[in-house]
């Protein structure tokens, strides 16, 4: 009876002391709810507490200039603050770039790229276009004709609509973009027949195109997608591929021991089974990239994005 008493408390002390060391941590989604960060923010809340990896996550929403408001808030706040986490990706840096945002991605600790998505260019169903042809006839006879829906200026959506318009010869500064602080307006808008088309990470239309309220005739990728009845742009005769990616940073001034327990955090949650079946779920890409590797990768994309916003005029 002893021995399995001293059991019963051993394996008490572990539980707890394993539930003491859980770390809890605060994430920042830098745009409005129902968007791609959101979901990425609120996606890393549950699957780090319900693998236990966490104790406590919360998730907050701070909105604007492409996440470049929300930024400047998280490094003026949260310096030297382990528990603190903000994700972000290819729109923030274009976003950065854009609105020549005093404050940028180097005075963050980036941990880890832990997904990819293409970009889909979806319509309402009761549209007159039916295809990625009929969109650029309509493009090239009055750029200004086809309004474009999608998120932050200077993000993926916007540099995908340049890149189109380049693409089928039309001049990319003349592509009228009209750009919502998260993808829920975003939606709205393009439910109610306000913008011409809709551009946007797949799973941001997935369920709408499913229901049929939404048309999608054009995805990002350089191969056709399994489970995605849309033709890739390069199909449709428009050469463009283009992948956005999302990633978590930690706070600015922590120190190499607190950035290896969260690289270790994030490491345990994209290797679960609850993180690989959200990844299914939501059609995103596993392009999990950690340390030194995603800071020179980093650091590459950002020098690629700017010479790409140069080229289609929205960055002199």
């Amino acid at each position: 009876m002893r021995k399995m008493l001293l059991a019963f408390v051993a394996a008490g002390a572990v539980l707890l002391s394993g539930q003491a060391f859980a770390a809890d941590y605060k994430i920042m989604a830098p745009a409005a709810p129902g968007g791609g960060w959101d979901q990425t923010a609120r996606t890393l809340q549950t699957v780090l507490q319900e693998e236990k990896i966490s104790g406590n996550v919360q998730v907050v929403n701070v909105t604007g200039a492409g996440g470049t408001i929300g930024l400047a808030q998280f490094v003026n706040s949260g310096k030297g603050d382990p528990s603190q986490l903000i994700v972000g990706g290819y729109v923030m840096v274009g976003a950065i770039l854009t609105n020549a945002s005093p404050v940028t991605l180097d005075q963050v600790t980036p941990i880890a790229r832990l997904t990819g998505e293409y970009e889909a260019v979806v319509v309402p169903a009761s549209s007159p276009i039916q295809s990625m042809k009929d969109l650029v006839e309509k493009l090239k006879a009055d750029p200004g004709s086809v309004s474009w829906g999608g998120g932050s200026a200077g993000g993926t959506d916007h540099i995908t609509a340049g890149l189109i318009a380049k693409a089928a010869g039309v001049d990319p500064t003349k592509v009228n973009y009209i750009a919502f602080s998260g993808g829920g307006e975003a939606l709205a808008a393009i439910l109610g027949g306000q913008v011409t088309v809709g551009i946007s990470g797949y799973g941001e239309f997935e369920s709408q195109i499913k229901a049929g309220t939404l048309r999608i005739i054009g995805i990002s990728s350089d191969a056709k997608l399994e489970g995605i009845d849309a033709p890739t742009f390069k199909e449709a005769g428009v050469d463009v591929s283009i992948q956005n990616w999302r990633m978590v940073a930690a706070a600015p001034g922590i120190t190499p021991e607190q950035e290896a327990a969260i690289g270790a955090d994030i490491e345990k949650l994209v290797k679960s089974k609850g993180w690989q079946e959200q990844l299914k779920a939501k059609g995103w890409a596993d392009t999990y990239l950690a340390g030194d590797a995603f800071k020179a990768q980093l650091a590459k994309d950002t020098e690629a994005t700017a010479a790409i916003l140069k080229d289609i005029g929205l960055v002199k």
